[in-house]
């Protein structure tokens, strides 16, 4: 066969197979899979911190139940290399950018402390069974230091959680269990160590009817621990030494436990009550106010009616304020997910750039008003316009009670006096009265903050200046012969500063053009001394001069060695 048909049929060759393996991905250590993964972590760690204790303290407990416990026991154990092999595989955050290097993530887990607890957790100490028995289970008690996990569960879960305060108080009962719970299994240890039945204070003799019941056995272990951490009292008196310290080490058990929990619940009910004066205003202050100034008792029911109407619907006034530590770009995408619904509604708004949009939702102030009160009245300067979000308003005539129309949900007003339109024959003004019929959520856009916004979009500000005015040819309330006149006023207003900014110019040219003539005028007056200077060196020197020279060079000379010799510290030679 030729070289050629050779390099052909290698050509032709369909290329082999690469083989690839499916490696694990790197998990985000804030995100979802890490957060179920740790949830899923607290129930060996659980199962290790009760069971064990359990099981070495009631002898019963662990041979009626060995084959079961070996299962759950390497199960826990399979969890815990998992978690392991987890570990390895969850990245970290250096310069706030997620690492997923598994070298630097394997290099950084192993120089850890993390790393030699989970290495100490999981140490095969099971291999003691083949020469003491199978029924020593406190030759797992290795597996305790896998408790920082389940700690690291509870805070991620208490962050996520909707309801942490509730979550903290169910964490604090699950501790407070764990600890009866062991102190239950060291008493019945101690009875079992002391004698069943020796007096009063120790677990009754098994022999008795009813007391050789596993189930009996624990309650009962339970319950007396009970009594002493929450010293209730009504427990027999101890009679021996090993009783007397287990007593009063119980006792300062109980009052370190009193202390956590009432510290705890203090926490507890304390951000309770920082949360509700982060969201709803407090009325106590204001009630203070009103009595210290002897406000009349319709106004002050009405104020009481405003804020108890905030209070049980959940309504807010402050969402700024909530908001204020997110940062802008995040505090902004919560906005627009909660009021740019209600924003683009507005018609004078519509057809906007989203980024102007976004802008306005932040600026979005809410307002709640209670049923009979007026929202603006007729002749008011306008310095906001409103959006209806909830409740019903009325427009009245000047008595108060004659209504013309009634405006619902997702409605606004206001919105022509907060632009300057040129011609408006209602001069910025409020041109009806309008009164919420019942309790009326509103959203309160003022005219500074819109001006603010405006100054960055220009274009948009000629666009809503438009609508505004095809608004305002609609209800024939423009002045198209004022317009006219306001536009050329400011035609020629413009026409005058660009002149005065062309004279400027001028002056600004003329002004840097002295300059240069006066700095090269100066360079030239410089030469020339500088010349002169040069040629005045080369002049003669009359003989008279150079005689007076020389003479008071000599003496220069002379008083400089004098001073040479004093100097030194001999004395002055002869002249």
């Amino acid at each position: 066969m030729s070289q050629d048909s050779k390099v052909k049929t290698t050509e032709s060759s369909p290329p082999a197979p690469s083989k690839t393996r499916k490696r694990l991905p790197v998990l985000d250590p804030s995100g979802d899979y890490y957060y179920w993964w740790l949830n899923t972590m607290v129930f060996p760690v659980m199962y290790n911190l009760i069971i064990i204790v359990c099981r070495a303290c009631f002898p019963d407990l662990q041979h009626g139940y060995l084959v079961a416990w070996f299962v759950l026991d390497y199960t826990s154990d399979l969890l815990y290399l998992l978690d392991m092999v987890v570990h390895f595989h969850t990245g970290f955050l250096e310069q706030g950018i997620l690492v997923v290097d598994k070298g630097s993530i394997a290099s950084r887990y192993i120089r850890t402390w993390s790393f030699v607890l989970d290495l100490a957790s999981l140490m095969p100490t099971d291999l003691v069974y083949v020469q003491l028995g199978p029924h020593i289970p406190m030759l797992r008690l290795n597996r305790f230091l896998r408790v920082p996990r389940l700690f690291e569960a509870f805070d991620r879960t208490e962050t996520r959680t909707a309801y942490p305060n509730a979550f903290r108080i169910a964490k604090l009962m699950l501790y407070i269990f764990v600890v009866i719970h062991w102190n239950s299994c060291l008493y019945f240890a101690l009875s079992r160590y002391l004698g069943f039945g020796r007096d009063a204070w120790v677990y009754p003799d098994p022999a008795q009817p009813g007391f050789e019941r596993l189930r009996r056995q624990y309650l009962y272990s339970f319950y007396f621990s009970t009594l002493i951490l929450t010293t209730v009292g009504d427990t027999p008196l101890p009679a021996r030494e090993e009783e007397y310290l287990f007593m009063v080490g119980d006792f300062l058990l109980a009052v370190m436990g009193f202390a956590t929990i009432m510290g705890s619940m203090s926490s507890v009910i304390y951000n309770m009550n920082t949360a509700d004066a982060a969201f709803y205003p407090d009325h106590a202050l204001v009630k203070k106010y009103m009595k210290q100034q002897h406000v009349n008792r319709r106004l002050e029911r009405r104020v009481i009616d405003w804020y108890q109407h905030l209070q049980i619907n959940k309504k807010m006034t402050n969402e700024v304020a909530i908001l204020q530590h997110l940062p802008e770009r995040l505090r902004a995408e919560v906005a627009v997910s909660v009021h740019l619904s209600t924003l683009s509604r507005v018609q004078i708004f519509q057809n906007c750039e989203a980024s102007l949009l976004e802008e306005l939702v932040l600026k979005l102030q809410p307002q709640t008003y209670s049923p009979g009160e007026y929202v603006c009245r007729k002749g008011d300067i306008g310095r906001e316009m409103y959006i209806i979000r909830e409740g019903q308003l009325a427009v009245v005539a000047d008595d108060g009670i004659t209504q013309y129309a009634v405006l619902g949900a997702g409605l606004y007003f206001g919105e022509i006096s907060i632009i300057n339109i040129k011609g408006n024959m209602s001069g910025n003004r409020r041109t009806a009265n309008i009164k919420s019929l019942g309790y009326s959520d509103l959203f309160c856009l003022s005219k500074e903050d819109l001006r603010e916004v405006l100054s960055e979009y220009p274009k948009a500000q000629v666009v809503m200046e438009e609508k505004g005015r095809e608004i305002l040819l609609k209800m024939n309330k423009l002045d198209v012969n004022a317009e006219a006149a306001e536009i050329a006023l400011q035609e020629a207003t413009e026409s005058r500063l660009r002149g005065l900014d062309e004279q400027l110019d001028d002056l600004q040219t003329k002004f840097a053009r002295l300059l240069a003539e006066l700095e090269s005028s100066a360079l030239k007056i410089a030469y020339r001394i500088e010349r002169l200077e040069w040629q005045t060196r080369e002049w003669p020197v009359p003989e008279d001069l150079a005689e007076a020279d020389d003479e008071s060079e000599s003496g220069e000379g002379t008083s400089k060695n004098r001073g040479g010799r004093t100097s030194q510290g001999g004395p002055p030679g002869p002249e």
